[in-house]
């Protein structure tokens, strides 16, 4: 049969915009590429983003839980970021849970904090090197024990805040199992002075997988939001930055919501088009809740449930980015598909130029990986869209990125 133009103007347009509609789904309809960042160690545990050595890049500091390594990837730039990143292992330790980039000892020089849980429930330092051009020689790190820290919590994430406005950069930190907590260790006056640092206890929790600083009630100081995943208290909520002068006090505790829910990995961002920053959280309940931040006095939400994609039952991580360059917010999600490879393990959704309406979904990853971890989107190849950066455990595929395909 053959096709005809049709006659009219209107219905030119009409037809120009339906193929423009369907062209996201026709670029996405295959997984994207993926480019591995480093796969030589074993069980990748999270991607924590921050310029290590001030190039104006964003860098990866990322924790190796069964191989026992933590270590730094600097970002090579879009020429070469395709190939594996240099890189340096900062510490070894074991049952390490988290890494996140920060200066504790204001020498300008990123150092790495670990979280370990297992046996070892300690939380770790490793100094970065005095000597800028050492700072990817091995040798040339020096890993200790933050002794506050040591045998007393299995210790999930750290967050670096400045919580009492003095000194060099706090650590908000997060633990699970028997005794967990949400806290804050405060930082001395001189940053190596281990045995200075001190540790504050927060809230009673059951496992920690997020923690999120914002000043949401807008006076100046630096709230925490929170998904806490076990225990009685298991949900979203966010605690009250009491104000400089009283750190030490009680920190009111808010709820925001999926009370009695398995929540996991949260974002903070725009999902819709207002000047209010929303909470995008995964679950293993078989949905994502949507937390979208009122207008007006006080601090209050709307919710909506989106369904997981394909029906799988337990997320791990989100991501709010604009993937399409449309003007509205799309949603990264990975998960922990207990081995099933009929559906990808890293979707994203999209709900049109129209930003309303369900949310369609589309392949990232293909059915390689099974055990995905936190994520994040940046644009790693120069060309003006957002990548996805992610690791994974089980099938090692290791740290890497995944390339978006509309700039081509």
């Amino acid at each position: 049969m053959m096709f005809r133009w049709p006659g009219r103007a209107a219905g030119q347009r009409f037809f120009l915009a339906s193929c423009l509609a369907l062209l996201p789904a026709l670029l996405w309809a295959e997984p994207w590429q993926r480019h591995t960042i480093d796969r030589s160690s074993r069980g990748a545990d999270g991607v924590r983003l921050a310029d290590a050595n001030g190039d104006g890049r964003l860098d990866i500091a990322t924790g190796w839980e069964e191989g026992g390594v933590i270590r730094v990837y600097l970002n090579p730039g879009p020429d070469k970021a395709r190939s594996a990143w240099p890189q340096v292992t900062v510490g070894r330790v074991k049952s390490p849970e988290d890494a996140v980039l920060v200066d504790l000892d204001g020498d300008r020089r990123m150092d790495v904090v670990s979280c370990c849980e297992g046996s070892v429930r300690t939380v770790f330092v490793h100094w970065a090197p005095a000597v800028e051009s050492d700072y990817l020689d091995p040798d040339a790190w020096k890993t200790t024990a933050l002794p506050v820290t040591a045998g007393r919590q299995m210790w999930m994430y750290a967050l670096p805040a400045q919580v009492d406005g003095r000194h060099g950069m706090d650590l908000l930190v997060g633990s699970k199992g028997d005794g967990a907590t949400v806290g804050w260790l405060q930082a001395p006056a001189d940053g190596r002075d281990l045995a200075g640092w001190k540790f504050h206890s927060l809230y009673k929790a059951g496992w920690i997988m997020s923690l999120v600083s914002r000043d949401l009630d807008a006076d100046g100081d630096p709230d925490v939001i929170v998904s806490d995943r076990r225990g009685p208290s298991r949900g979203l909520l966010w605690l009250e930055h009491p104000g400089r002068n009283k750190v030490s006090e009680k920190w009111a505790t808010h709820r925001i919501g999926a009370d009695g829910l398995e929540v996991m990995f949260l974002d903070v961002g725009y999902l819709d088009r207002d000047r209010h920053e929303d909470i995008l959280l995964s679950t293993r309940n078989s949905r994502m809740l949507a937390f979208y931040r009122l207008a007006g006095k006080g601090v209050r939400w709307r919710s909506e449930l989106i369904p997981n994609p394909h029906g799988t039952p337990h997320g791990k991580a989100v991501a709010i980015a604009d993937l399409d360059g449309d003007g509205h917010a799309d949603i990264v999600h990975d998960t922990n598909t207990g081995g099933n490879r009929t559906h990808p393990g890293v979707t994203w959704l999209t709900r049109g130029r129209s930003g309303t309406g369900p949310w369609a979904v589309m392949d990232v990853s293909g059915t390689e990986g099974v055990k995905f971890d936190l994520l994040a989107t940046i644009d790693l190849d120069g060309d003006g869209d957002l990548d996805v950066v992610g690791c994974e455990e089980r099938d090692n595929l290791g740290v890497f990125w995944y390339e978006n395909p509309l700039g081509k």
